[in-house]
């Protein structure tokens, strides 16, 4: 399979997806508790299983990990050398809100890095696709397809995007004392991956994020910002890798849209406060 049409099959997964979570959202649905006390709706149901069937049509002998599906031991995992990571609603809170700001995420992860990502909103009928492999970045809308790009820091305009709901001290204290190198930080308040994508984009310059996700929140969308050309690093600057153990929670990390040398050197510096 080319990579085109890899990426027009992933497209209309994608879409089959929105319309499965369009189909729930503005009806009075229920809201249920996993074992981990996480919401989650009918939507998150029907969107997986949609994603689930069109890529096992795509090639069933590559496995799929979501986060509505069990999830195989390690000592199976551990032999792969691609799958496929989905989340199918990432944001059910912002879902179950109503807000608009959650996403559908498809990876294929291979040798514990994702290679594509597709990363879908349904409410603005707005996906993003990066092949991090041949450093191209697209969001595709209803009027066009155009590439995306990261954009370079410039000291007294960084901007920072943030989850509403996971404020850190510690990351706090992290932009205050980064002020000190770069000026007033700017902050952005987004759901979901789109906080990546604001970087993808060149509207944003970094995101922090301390602790509280997995795997599957992340990867579609750590595609896209790689190919768009930013990074998405470890607090001691190696790349956040995927299926490296049992547990699938990520390690603390910080999204950037500028991955040069300096700009990482001066950051790395001041998350150096996570290891006091």
């Amino acid at each position: 399979m080319t990579d085109d049409l890899l990426k027009s099959d992933l497209l209309q997964i994608v879409k089959r997806a929105h319309l499965e979570i369009l189909d729930v959202y503005d009806t009075p649905f229920d809201v249920d508790r996993k074992t981990d006390d996480t919401p989650i709706t009918e939507a998150d149901r029907r969107a997986h299983d949609a994603i689930v069937d069109g890529l096992s049509r795509l090639d069933s002998l590559i496995p799929i990990v979501s986060e509505e599906s069990r999830l195989p031991a390690y000592e199976e995992r551990q032999n792969w050398e691609k799958y496929w990571l989905v989340d199918p609603l990432d944001g059910t809170k912002e879902f179950v809100k109503r807000n608009g700001e959650f996403t559908v995420n498809i990876a294929l992860v291979v040798s514990h890095e994702p290679r594509f990502g597709i990363v879908g909103r349904p409410t603005s009928d707005t996906l993003y696709f990066g092949d991090v492999e041949s450093q191209s970045a697209v969001k595709i809308t209803a009027e066009e397809e155009r590439s995306i790009v990261t954009r370079a820091i410039e000291t007294n305009s960084v901007k920072s995007v943030q989850s509403r709901r996971r404020a850190n001290p510690l990351a706090e204290q992290f932009l205050r004392d980064l002020e000190s190198d770069v000026g007033p930080i700017a902050r952005d308040f987004r759901g979901s991956s789109l906080k990546f994508l604001a970087l993808a984009e060149g509207e944003a310059d970094l995101y922090i994020q301390p602790g509280g996700t997995s795997e599957w929140d992340t990867a579609a969308a750590q595609a896209v910002l790689h190919a768009a050309g930013g990074l998405v690093m470890s607090f001691h600057g190696e790349l956040l890798q995927y299926n490296n153990g049992d547990s699938v929670l990520n390690d603390p990390f910080i999204a950037i849209s500028d991955s040069s040398t300096e700009w990482r050197n001066i950051l790395l510096r001041r998350l150096s406060i996570f290891d006091d």
